[in-house]
């Protein structure tokens, strides 16, 4: 069991992060508060979760215990998978994630792309005793208009990885950057994926 990887950050998406660790490349997928983290840094330690399937080997880095630790809350329920995990917790923080199951919020984790009311509901009953609570968090809604800069670029391509359609990514983050054009990448896919 690997717990954490540190080493030389060889490559960085918003979405997948290359530590370089003793001549190995270990390709590691983040959450976007993870790469809000690390964004700029030369090197880093990731904490990592492992999900080992009959076909894939695939690590999951946090760049912090915290995230990890919601992360695997979040997977020991029914119907959530990693990728779906991941999604989660790259819309909401740990906190914003914690008070919403504290509070019984399922609205909000309705609001993640492929939760549906079912999934959310189990999550907070399942988790609501293993969650304390901290502060509040909200939802946005939809605008906007196709003018990409390079930052949008890599914000949209960020999205379809995560499995979001093109179109809809280039509408949504258009129309963030219209509203809030000095947005960094990391803050246009958080409130992109608040959007969607």
């Amino acid at each position: 069991m690997i717990d954490y990887i540190k080493g030389q950050i060889a490559e960085l998406a918003p979405t997948v992060a290359t530590i370089e660790c003793y001549g190995i490349g270990y390709e590691v997928h983040i959450s976007l508060n993870t790469y809000g983290a690390i964004n700029g840094k030369e090197s880093e330690k990731l904490y990592i979760y492992e999900s080992i399937r009959e076909d894939a080997h695939i690590l999951f880095g946090f760049a912090d215990k915290h995230e990890r630790e919601i992360f695997r809350h979040l997977i020991s329920v029914s119907g959530v998978g990693p990728s779906t995990a991941r999604v989660i917790v790259s819309t909401y923080s740990a906190k914003e994630l914690e008070n919403a199951i504290a509070t019984g919020n399922v609205a909000v984790l309705q609001s993640v792309k492929g939760i549906g009311a079912k999934t959310a509901q189990r999550i907070i009953v399942d988790l609501k005793g293993k969650i304390k609570l901290t502060d509040d968090s909200g939802i946005m809604q939809i605008s906007g208009k196709n003018d990409l800069s390079e930052i949008g670029n890599s914000a949209v391509s960020a999205l379809i990885m995560l499995g979001f359609v093109q179109a809809a990514s280039q509408k949504v983050v258009s129309g963030i950057l219209k509203e809030s054009p000095g947005l960094s990448v990391e803050g246009i896919i958080k409130e992109a994926l608040k959007r969607m």
